[in-house]
């Protein structure tokens, strides 16, 4: 997360950014995503449609056979068409809602040689709106989910590297299976967002053995603008996520961490 004269630092701790419009549910969006992924194969030259299927649960009794659900009790389902960017980027259209996520984050505004995060965005609905005629986006998002560095467990020591909002004048780090803080709806210059810290212990891939992870997540979002308007107040969603990491949240430990090379994390 940076600012358009920030330091993109060399081993970033992003693991999943995404990025979110939603819209009046529209029909129409079927008849045109032929046109869509005209526009934008140049970037996403892979795609797939699925159907997410919707049931309806009923209380049944003790005579209930599975063989007695028929088709027409399905609540239709919701189509999703997926393009992807060759593994960077993926793209969902829905008949109420476009969203971006990358797994690959390097940078929000890119550094003159490569696109960043809001280029994509940019290309990816500009060409959508040209092609929908939408006046009002009902809610636009910006999320960011931290994989963050772990410092020596020690309470100490990792106050000196995050202002965490974990209660550990209480709970000594060191001596808790996992601790999780949620803030939502935070109301700052005009928008919001909701903030969630996690440390918690995972599985380490293909071992029996865990890992402790400390997530910090960052959702800021508006509701009810102009479609004309989006990308200035995504600019100013991602302006006030940035402070909120850079300035409230990290401190100089993990801007130190960050800037070394993965081998040397």
């Amino acid at each position: 997360m940076e600012s358009k004269k920030s330091k993109i630092y060399k081993n970033p701790t992003v693991k999943i950014v995404i990025f979110q419009i939603r819209y009046s549910n529209l029909f129409m969006i079927e008849n045109k995503i032929g046109d869509y992924q005209t526009k934008i194969i140049e970037k996403f030259p892979e795609s797939s449609f699925t159907v997410k299927r919707e049931m309806i649960f009923a209380d049944v009794g003790p005579e209930f056979k599975m063989e007695e659900i028929k088709p027409k009790e399905t609540i239709g389902g919701r189509k999703i068409w997926k393009f992807r960017s060759n593994n960077r980027y993926e793209l969902n259209v829905l008949t109420n809602s476009l969203d971006i996520s990358s797994k690959k984050h390097k940078s929000y505004y890119g550094n003159g040689e490569s696109e960043g995060f809001r280029d994509i965005i940019k290309f990816a609905v500009d060409n959508f709106l040209d092609l929908i005629p939408i006046k009002t986006i009902k809610r636009i998002g910006l999320r960011y989910v931290d994989d963050s560095p772990i410092p020596p467990l020690d309470t100490t020591t990792f106050k000196e590297w995050y202002n965490t909002a974990l209660p550990l004048n209480r709970f000594k780090i060191d001596e808790v299976g996992s601790m999780n803080f949620e803030v939502r709806n935070v109301k700052s210059n005009g928008y919001e967002f909701n903030y969630k810290e996690q440390f918690f212990p995972e599985k380490a891939e293909g071992s029996s053995d865990f890992k402790n992870r400390y997530t910090l997540d960052f959702d800021g979002y508006a509701t009810n603008i102009s479609a004309e308007s989006y990308l200035e107040v995504l600019d100013k969603l991602h302006d006030l996520i940035h402070n909120e990491w850079e300035n409230n949240t990290i401190k100089q430990p993990v801007k130190d961490w960050m800037e070394k090379d993965k081998e040397e994390t």
